[in-house]
């Protein structure tokens, strides 16, 4: 394999999870006769430019199918962080009702419905048609369409150019980095703004989040590699922050490299603190491996300690990372016997790979098992909130990224 940025030849693994069933390809109750297709889960690192990266093993127009399953609205924590975003947006570059804000993988609208309530006009750029749809229900204009040089430009003809242009947790998601850049590029308006939110690699690496590999994510970002990236297509980054997301994200503020906006002195220091952590060096990744096994390990021995106990543990969030866990450990049912999920789009189905049966989060209550492990650890705070309930009968929390813990 060649680096999906630079085409320099790939000879480092990073990560190897053996091999798992596309992350968010849920399964009908029809589906569980016939087999599944498992691809091989590997993380490389790049020796030239260090851009951490999985191969295509399918295509993506398979990963993110219309019928896919991930809604952005079902949790409250992002709505927040989305409707807190727009504001800081909207003060920080004075937008106005005449500009145009345009979200690429708008998904069900989650975001630009704030947009839409200040009066600013918007557009959606969404591929998947069960998101695009939902969007299109709140009365947002949405174009179903993966973005690159092409669709951009006929997006920039038919719309115009965007004044703010909205990439979050997307940029890890395209297998051809370069025409996605070139989309962003092209679809912003001379003096526009980009931001860019993904999740930030040296997080993954000091807090051992390797349940957040999965063959959606085709590439992990430093900043240095970010940077790196869009500067190849003309695109300057000018400041730079840390935010909470997902274990650790960074929001980039990126403007055309012509405007010579000055870059803010978070910038500088965020590139030297990566530098100083080590992430432009090989020895940076040796050991993620053995520590991702122990957590795995962790992880079983728990489970099965419990069932031993006569214990029941069941799962919250049927999230995507949490297939990746599951699968890695080799969890099935009978360690685990279901999952629960707010997301009526995903209940009634079964987790690809384990096939644990996905219900409603009314189960919990019905049945008050004596553990809920939290698959999406990144939203302990909101679901554990939610979920105060179980401690009515003694029932307690746990997770497993970044270590195993019960609460």
């Amino acid at each position: 394999m060649n680096c999906r940025y630079c085409q320099a030849r790939l000879d480092q693994v990073f990560l190897d999870l053996g091999s798992a069933p596309p992350s968010n390809a849920y399964l009908d109750a029809s589906a569980l006769q016939l087999p599944e297709a498992w691809f091989p889960l590997k993380l490389h690192v790049c020796g030239e430019c260090r851009l951490v990266q999985v191969d295509e093993v399918q295509h993506h127009a398979a990963l993110f199918s219309p019928d896919y399953a991930y809604f952005s609205s079902y949790s409250e924590s992002w709505l927040a962080h989305a409707r807190a975003y727009v504001a800081t947006a909207r003060e920080r570059l004075g937008l106005a009702v005449d500009d145009l804000v345009i979200e690429v993988a708008s998904n069900d609208g989650y975001l630009l419905q704030y947009v839409q309530e200040a009066g600013i006009r918007c557009l959606g750029i969404e591929p998947t048609r069960s998101t695009a749809q939902a969007a299109r229900e709140r009365g947002i204009e949405t174009i179903e369409c993966f973005l690159g040089r092409d669709t951009a430009r006929a997006v920039a003809t038919s719309h115009g150019r965007a004044t703010l242009l909205v990439a979050n947790n997307v940029l890890a998601h395209v297998p051809d980095l370069n025409d996605f850049v070139t989309g962003l590029a092209t679809l912003l308006a001379p003096n526009g703004t980009l931001t860019l939110e993904f999740p930030h690699l040296a997080r993954l690496v000091e807090y051992c989040q390797f349940d957040t590999v999965y063959h959606e994510h085709f590439s992990y970002f430093s900043l240095h590699t970010a940077m790196r990236v869009l500067s190849a297509h003309g695109l300057a980054t000018f400041d730079v922050e840390e935010l909470p997301t997902h274990g650790g994200s960074l929001r980039l503020w990126v403007r055309h490299a012509a405007s010579k906006t000055a870059p803010s002195a978070r910038v500088a220091a965020l590139l030297a603190r990566e530098q100083g952590e080590g992430v432009l060096t090989y020895e940076y990744y040796r050991g993620f491996q053995r520590r991702a096994d122990a957590l795995k390990d962790d992880l079983i021995e728990f489970l099965i300690s419990q069932k031993r106990k006569g214990r029941r543990v069941v799962g919250y969030g049927a999230a995507a990372k949490g297939n990746t866990l599951l699968n890695y450990a080799g969890v099935r049912p009978d360690l685990l016997p279901w999952v629960v999920d707010a997301s009526p789009h995903k209940q009634g189905k079964f987790l690809p790979g384990s096939r644990i049966p996905v219900v409603d989060p009314s189960e919990i209550h019905r049945h008050q098992p004596d553990v809920v492990l939290l698959l999406p650890w990144n939203l302990r705070e909101e679901i554990t909130t939610q979920l105060a309930y179980v401690r009515d009968w003694g029932g307690q929390f746990a997770v497993a990224i970044p270590r195993l813990e019960v609460f």
